[in-house]
């Protein structure tokens, strides 16, 4: 399906007029599962790729202004609800635009802050209240569902020992395996389930002159096991600043096990997926793989 800027005008003349003088443009990063635009310099556009994904438009609109003045950093936060038209099928959003540049381990000003607010972001998020929050589901990806759960998922046992046989030879698939399945030996989350965000990239967090300002898409929003959220420690946060954050957020020790099981499950290059034809994101992954290791080494084995 073409999503592009005409779509988006049309759609918007169509449907709210009162923004129908305003240029569209694409955004640098449009996202894999939704296509994003800015509308005139206050607006943005958000239109799901994939019928998987249409649940998080309504997650989005219902949870977001609801939640939004209850964390410390900025969110992204929908305007308007668009219906299907202009034969584009789905429904989608406008977003008030947030300034800030996509947040990058190297444009950090001051890592230990970053990861400090970034903790502190996440903590307020699971100090919420839960209730009615939308479950783990194919269209959150199933984010919060128990490590290693057959389900569409890349963290489902299966697919994850099918990627390492696969890698055998390119890693140290015994260490990885260790990591896999220290992950699945760890407790479940007996609490009560709490917020998570599920997709705390790069390219969902924002930054103004190296500083953390906004976290953005929320596509991936529920309420399970927050293991999830501590992906950053090592696919965001450099090295001097891991351990602020881990004292920050508070977790338990089976807590980061899962969350070490789930980091690796995102971090396999398999040579015949197609998201890893591209070579920067193969380097990219092994990278955020030898730093689950590495934390393995450290604070996995004695524990």
């Amino acid at each position: 399906m073409k999503i592009d800027a005409d779509l988006v005008h049309r759609l918007i003349t169509e449907q709210f007029p009162q923004w129908a003088e305003l240029p569209v443009s694409a955004v640098p990063l449009p996202g894999m599962d939704n296509a994003t635009f800015r509308l005139g310099d206050d607006l943005s556009v958000r239109l799901p790729r994939h019928p998987r994904w249409i649940g998080q438009v309504e997650r989005e609109q219902r949870w977001l202004p609801w939640l939004a003045p209850q964390v410390p950093l900025t969110v992204s936060t929908p305007v308007a609800a668009g219906r299907p038209g202009q034969g584009y099928p789905f429904p989608w959003s406008v977003y008030r635009w947030l300034e800030g540049e996509a947040a990058t381990t190297e444009g950090l000003a001051d890592p230990v802050r970053a990861a400090r607010e970034l903790a502190g972001f996440i903590t307020a998020l699971q100090k919420i209240d839960a209730t009615g929050g939308p479950a783990p589901d194919l269209s959150n990806a199933f984010r919060g569902e128990r490590v290693g759960t057959e389900c569409d998922s890349l963290a489902a046992d299966s697919l994850v020992r099918a990627k390492i046989a696969k890698l055998d030879g390119i890693v140290d698939t015994d260490a990885v395996t260790a990591v896999w399945e220290a992950a699945l030996a760890a407790p479940a989350w007996d609490r009560a389930p709490v917020w998570l965000h599920g997709d705390l990239a790069t390219g969902n967090l924002l930054a103004v002159e190296g500083q953390l300002s906004a976290v953005i898409d929320f596509g991936t929003l529920a309420v399970g096991d927050p293991a999830c959220d501590l992906i950053p420690t090592w696919m965001f946060l450099p090295a001097q600043a891991r351990d602020a954050f881990r004292e920050a957020v508070a977790l338990d020790d089976a807590t980061w096990a899962r969350a070490r099981g789930l980091a690796l499950a995102g971090s396999l290059p398999v040579p015949d997926d197609p998201f890893f034809a591209v070579p920067a994101r193969v380097t990219a992954s092994l990278r955020h793989l030898d730093a689950v290791l590495a934390d393995f080494a450290e604070h996995g084995q004695r524990r």
